[in-house]
């Protein structure tokens, strides 16, 4: 079975979806949960990504290798190639999306960090959309992005939100760094990591500053009729939304609030709104644009090879105290250790 991390929406809110919707919309969610948790990739798909990955993992520096699929609403991966690096766009709307989407993290990484793809070293970027019928979903599966086109309704096509494609391509980033088990504060710190890189990419794209920004995750992807503006809000995490069918965004913003679940290994898109909230203040409180001193900070932190694959949050506050110190000074330090301090972690 390929690595494969839990979609970019919760379980919690396709549970909620699956109990409260419509009944078209109580059946996608259904059928959604159902393949997140039976999900296996077929070794003719792990081989074929595997040859792709060896034949167009080669491109120069600063150039991204960008492989598009259309899974044809089935789940056997990749699907069909339909559009390659350095074509023409496609008619296919969502096929042009994810391609573009790829290309803007992989530029973002590339332009800020000096990191050449997922690995550093140019792996090829692959991504299928119009994967299964119906499904409410994104995720990244240790291979390749995977998209859903979502029910038209609660969810809409996931590459419209390019925070939501960098925020799955960074899990890979995290699996090849630090290693982060996806599991309690660890695997919370994990998803927080994704997030973070996730907005940062839509600022970087944007040119927004943090003060310009909305701090928003996944604002594009829920219908109009949703009662909410994203999936997490990092800036005042628990207020994205408040709808009939989805229920109360349960994010926690201190450790006060720390929930303590089995559910969702350990509740790890739930408590991962502590650490969101802790880089939100971090940003604005430093101010300018977020990658620039905040985000080194994190990367510095999460490429340090002192991030024990098991780290909980106060490590990782550690680290990124450690990098603020050595790399811009003592006022930029207190700055993060407020920050961390805000949200209940450390001294």
């Amino acid at each position: 079975m390929a690595t494969r991390y839990p979609g970019v929406i919760p379980p919690h809110m396709l549970k909620r979806l699956s109990e409260h919707g419509s009944e078209s919309q109580r059946r996608w969610a259904s059928s959604t949960l159902s393949t997140d948790r039976h999900f296996r990739q077929p070794m003719a798909a792990r081989e074929m990504a595997a040859a792709l990955h060896a034949e167009y993992s080669n491109s120069p520096r600063g150039t991204p290798s960008r492989y598009i699929f259309d899974a044809g609403h089935k789940t056997e991966l990749p699907g069909e190639l339909v559009l390659s690096e350095g074509e023409p766009a496609t008619a296919d709307d969502t096929a042009h999306e994810a391609y573009t989407d790829l290309g803007a993290t992989y530029r973002f990484f590339y332009d800020v960090f000096e990191r050449h793809s997922i690995d550093g070293e140019g792996m090829a970027l692959l991504g299928s959309v119009h994967y299964g019928e119906a499904y409410q979903n994104a995720f990244w599966d240790g291979r390749q992005m995977v998209f859903g086109d979502g029910d038209g309704e609660i969810f809409l096509p996931f590459t419209r939100a390019i925070d939501v494609v960098a925020h799955e391509l960074t899990h890979g980033v995290t699996e090849l760094t630090a290693g982060l088990v996806y599991y309690n504060q660890s695997g919370a710190l994990n998803e927080s990591i994704s997030d973070v890189f996730g907005v940062m990419v839509k600022q970087y794209q944007a040119g927004q500053t943090v003060d310009e920004a909305d701090w928003l995750i996944g604002a594009a992807l829920l219908g109009p009729e949703v009662q909410g503006k994203a999936l997490r809000s990092m800036a005042a995490p628990g207020t994205a939304y408040d709808d009939p069918v989805l229920g109360k965004d349960p994010q926690p913003g201190h450790m006060d609030q720390f929930v303590d679940t089995t559910d969702d290994n350990g509740g790890v898109h739930i408590n991962s709104g502590i650490p969101n909230h802790a880089f939100y203040l971090i940003a604005t409180e430093l101010g300018g644009y977020s990658w620039e001193t905040a985000g080194a900070i994190w990367y510095a932190a999460l490429t340090d090879e002192r991030l024990a694959n098991d780290a909980q949050f106060v490590d990782f506050a550690g680290l990124t105290m450690a990098h603020a110190t050595q790399r811009f000074g003592s006022k930029v330090a207190d700055i993060v250790q407020k920050g961390w301090q805000q949200v209940g972690i450390g001294p």
